[in-house]
């Protein structure tokens, strides 16, 4: 596609969408217009060709977002007021404002050196200048592994990142210094090219440029003719307290350099917990299972019970305290990420005794006879038979 047709069609027309239209909109627009002029059902009829292939150049520039965006921009840079040479009005422009061959606005109109700086680097345009436009950097993922206490708590921790940016020898353009890129001359720089598949028409990347839209025939030494090129830097991010074992944590501003002063993209940490011998976690509490005794269980007792900050608190223990009873503990538990502080849930778990002393086993001996008319299964097979 020539730099005439990026700016003066107007693809939302062609497919009949807004230019807030969604990517399901424009995607459920072109299957039905393809299906309306596709040639195989209007034989002979060359109008109904031309719009096939209109609607089809549009939806190929349309359904990548990243197209779209350059395309979006190149019009309302313009307000979309393009016309071709002679269109007049006030707020028109030509092409020659474009690349500067004397028409009025020429080289050192207001006109030509924005359209210039916009397309320069994307179609080779005069001076070989690249595009000024800023360009959101990307986002980038990694994986920590934290430990219960980290994660719990928080931590900063160092990463070491390594994201794709402009080649820095070329500056992106992948041609060798001294020399431009030249627009494909098989997809016309759009970067993709159509396949009739008989009943609808397949759009994908230019075999001949990959998708770029650029053909480099004197390529860069340090990228080959990519563009591209490989940043390593280690930077400091703060997790925050209260994560989950494979929760995807958002640092914003973090991930790789923006381009021609635009912001950078956001790092995505992945969280992997190791488990705790003795903490648990329910939501934005801590859990701990406490052994007692089956005497501390009936009679009551106050136990000492440990604390992620290392300074055990003392939690009394109901008299008749059945097994599996959970007490809370009110502000000891993990950090929340607003950083208020989360409770503690004791889990009471009556510890049964594997080896008795004969004073032991005489006393429970004694116990069961004195409470023998307490029979806990006394109803239990009148319930079952209920149910």
């Amino acid at each position: 596609m020539s730099t005439k047709d990026y700016l003066e069609k107007d693809f939302y027309k062609v497919l009949g969408v807004s230019k807030t239209a969604t990517a399901d909109e424009i995607k459920s627009s072109y299957r039905k217009l393809a299906r309306k002029y596709h040639p195989d059902a209007n034989k002979s009829d060359a109008e109904a060709e031309k719009t096939f292939k209109e609607i089809s150049e549009a939806y190929s520039v349309l359904s990548d977002e990243k197209r779209r965006k350059e395309y979006d921009d190149a019009r309302s840079m313009f307000g979309g007021a393009y016309r071709p040479n002679g269109g007049g009005g006030a707020g028109d422009f030509n092409l020659g404002d474009l690349f500067g061959q004397g028409t009025p606005g020429g080289a050192g109109g207001a006109g030509g050196e924005r359209l210039s700086d916009l397309f320069g680097g994307l179609f080779g345009g005069r001076g070989g200048r690249s595009t000024t436009q800023a360009r959101r950097g990307a986002d980038v993922e990694t994986e920590a592994k934290l430990t219960f206490a980290e994660a719990a708590n928080g931590v900063t921790r160092s990463f070491h990142l390594t994201s794709e940016t402009s080649c820095p020898t070329c500056r992106g353009t992948g041609a060798k210094d001294g020399s431009a890129p030249r627009v494909c001359p098989k997809c016309s720089g759009t970067g993709h090219e159509n396949k009739n598949l008989g009943g609808f028409s397949l759009s994908e990347p230019c075999s001949e440029c990959r998708g770029r839209g650029l053909v480099v025939d004197d390529p860069c030494t340090t990228c080959h003719g990519s563009g591209r090129g490989k940043s390593t830097r280690t930077i400091q991010a703060r997790i925050p307290a209260g994560v989950s074992d494979g929760q995807k944590i958002r640092i914003k501003g973090k991930g790789a350099p923006g381009e021609r002063g635009g912001p950078a993209g956001d790092l995505f940490v992945v969280v992997h917990v190791q488990p705790h011998p003795v903490f648990g976690k329910s939501g934005d509490n801590l859990t701990i299972t406490v052994p007692v005794t089956f005497p501390e269980a009936v009679l009551g007792a106050d136990v000492r019970v440990p604390t992620m900050n290392g300074f055990p608190v003392t939690v009394k223990i109901p008299q008749g305290t059945p097994n599996g009873r959970t007490l809370r503990v009110r502000g000891k538990g993990a950090q929340r990420r607003d950083g208020t502080v989360g409770d503690m849930l004791v889990t009471i778990e009556v510890a049964v005794p594997q080896n008795l002393s004969s004073e032991a086993r005489q006393a429970l001996e004694q116990f069961r006879t004195a409470t023998a008319d307490q029979d806990p299964r006394s109803d239990l097979e009148a319930r079952a038979k209920g149910a």
